[in-house]
């Protein structure tokens, strides 16, 4: 059998965080406090449903989908602050959107992402002077 790959999503819930996934009619699912150990927890729960197929599967071979909040949480490198003015999007209103206080538009989703995106190939081509 060919290693399946696996698109997980996470979700920040009223407390802790929860992530799950389709695979071959296997639901995989997971939820923890902390984003950390929701992380260690799903990634035994796949290596746990693949185990008799002798599939074993790293964080680096997962694919994840976030919610704002927990890809903040994950991402703590980015600087919310810094990405409102560089999208042009109010900070508070970036930041009511991160902490689930607002629900953002598809459109308004869209922008963040975007702007996510651009922050990341501009860092993926970076060289330093050695």
């Amino acid at each position: 059998m060919n290693k399946p790959n696996i698109k997980v999503t996470i979700l920040k819930e009223d407390k802790g965080y929860s992530a799950h996934a389709s695979v071959k009619n296997n639901f995989i699912a997971s939820e923890a406090d902390s984003f950390e150990c929701l992380i260690t927890n799903f990634i035994q729960a796949v290596n746990f449903t693949f185990e008799k197929k002798g599939i074993s599967y790293t964080k680096e071979e997962l694919k994840f989908t976030y919610d704002l909040t927990s890809f903040f949480e994950n991402y703590k490198v980015i600087n919310a602050k810094a990405l409102s003015e560089r999208i042009g999007m109010n900070q508070s209103l970036l930041a009511q959107y991160i902490n689930g206080i607002k629900q953002p538009s598809s459109s308004q989703i869209k922008r963040i992402l975007l702007g996510v995106q651009q922050v990341g190939r501009e860092l993926a081509e970076i060289n330093f002077i050695f």
